[in-house]
């Protein structure tokens, strides 16, 4: 478990959203956004678009950081490969 919580965390922290926010804008219960925030649990890959998708209609600038933090290695990546 990891990367997608940690990039959960960072995001709410940083710009202090609820879990309870995110997980309204998700229409799902606020447990479920609990664990992925506590690393019990994983998003699937389809639930980590909605997650980007709810995070920009609340802040887009914590949706950047998410994406930022959960792909971090594989953006820092690309930008090497254009310079």
């Amino acid at each position: 478990m990891g990367r997608a919580g940690k990039a959960l965390k960072q995001a709410l922290n940083f710009y202090g959203i609820s879990q309870n926010k995110l997980a309204v804008a998700l229409g799902i219960e606020r447990t479920i956004v609990n664990r992925w925030f506590h690393e019990r649990a994983d998003p699937a890959a389809e639930t980590v678009a909605d997650i980007v998708k709810a995070l920009k209609e609340i802040e887009p600038a914590a949706a950047q950081k998410f994406i930022e933090v959960y792909l971090g290695e594989l953006i820092r990546d690309e930008d090497e490969d254009f310079d």
